[in-house]
């Protein structure tokens, strides 16, 4: 171990001692709980820390009832495009995958862009960009649709999914059933929202929030002012991110967002729905909005039995206390989303959760 790492180490177990008090941190993003597994960052925290994976995985939380509408655009003969992860994401009829296996035509997309190569090249036909992710991928969809606009490609709409990370947060932050004593922030997110957004935990809630990268000198700086915080009983909203993330954001961004998306409820699977949550195409936009083009009814799903990934993504649990994992879930057989995407926490702790320590 590098000696700024051990040192980082040594002054969090430190920091932990002098406090004597348990610590439950919540990963929100599921890129920071890979990290953290595939670096061995875990085995080195004091006892007393403890690190719970939260709602930032977009495959994971993007909910049942959206997957069928997506499929029911398949069975009308429309192309959908989607990013190569979305495909395996169960629901009450099957997947994106298993309908391309039928015959369906589903297109991988890579960027959201290519689905406007796809309208281009397939003038006669529907075609439609299954817009998921937070505010970092909801951008590249606000562009994809400006860019459409500005050409005339009347054939594309887009069944916008996108998420809002603050009001997610919000909502785990004031659970009664949720015992968590700070919030590991991701910086992606962060570097496009800026702080503010994520203020009311410290303000409101008392509670530490750290802005880190993803890679392991960074969780673990993280993990350090948290712990930091938390003696001294003074909760702040900070970030080791160095300059990536300014605190007024990326405002080219989010004036893209501003224009192209207005701020709607959404359903976030295993939670539920969460007020100003989800990003919608504003009026001015509504030629390419599918909801509307193609008259859908977005129904919420229902979990398959046995499945507790929501459980999962609210930190209530940790995978192997459900009674699925490694059982009837698994990376080729996956029951619920988590289990499916490269930042879902099952599928984290599937491939590197080996102790007993849950």
């Amino acid at each position: 171990m590098p000696g700024d790492l051990r040192a980082a180490v040594e002054a969090l177990r430190r920091l932990a001692e002098e406090s004597a008090t348990a610590v439950t941190v919540m990963e929100v993003c599921g890129t920071h709980t890979v990290s953290a597994f595939r670096s061995g960052l875990r085995s080195v925290l004091p006892k007393s820390m403890r690190l719970i994976s939260g709602p930032g995985c977009p495959v994971c939380v993007t909910d049942q009832g959206e997957i069928e509408a997506a499929l029911s655009l398949l069975r009308r003969g429309v192309v959908v495009v989607a990013y190569g992860d979305m495909f395996k994401v169960p629901s009450a009829s099957g997947s994106l995958a298993s309908m391309r296996g039928e015959g369906h035509d589903v297109r991988t997309a890579t960027s959201a862009m290519d689905a406007l190569r796809v309208a281009e090249e397939n003038p006669g036909r529907e075609v439609v960009f299954l817009g998921v992710g937070f505010e970092t991928t909801a951008p590249a969809t606000a562009t994809l649709v400006r860019e459409a606009r500005r050409k005339g490609i009347a054939n594309l709409s887009v069944l916008s999914f996108h998420k809002r990370t603050p009001p997610a947060v919000e909502a785990l932050a004031g659970a009664a059933d949720v015992q968590i004593s700070a919030f590991l922030l991701p910086g992606h997110v962060s570097v496009i929202t800026g702080h503010e957004p994520f203020r009311f935990l410290a303000d409101r809630f008392g509670l530490p929030a750290v802005i880190a990268g993803f890679d392991p000198e960074q969780i673990l700086l993280a993990m350090v002012e948290i712990a930091r915080q938390i003696r001294a009983g003074a909760p702040e909203l900070r970030s080791v991110y160095g300059t990536a993330v300014r605190p007024e954001g990326n405002r080219k961004a989010l004036g893209l967002l501003d224009e192209v998306f207005s701020v709607r409820d959404a359903r976030w699977r295993g939670i539920g729905l969460i007020p100003d949550s989800g990003y919608g195409l504003r009026g001015d936009y509504g030629d390419f909005d599918a909801e509307r083009r193609f008259s859908l009814v977005i129904v919420p799903g229902t979990p398959p039995a046995g499945c507790r990934c929501g459980d999962v993504l609210t930190g209530r649990i940790t995978p192997p206390q459900c009674p699925l994992f490694r059982t009837a879930c698994t990376p080729l057989s996956p029951v619920g989303p988590c289990m499916v995407s490269s930042e879902g926490t099952c599928g984290a702790y599937f491939r590197f959760h080996r102790e007993e320590r849950t």
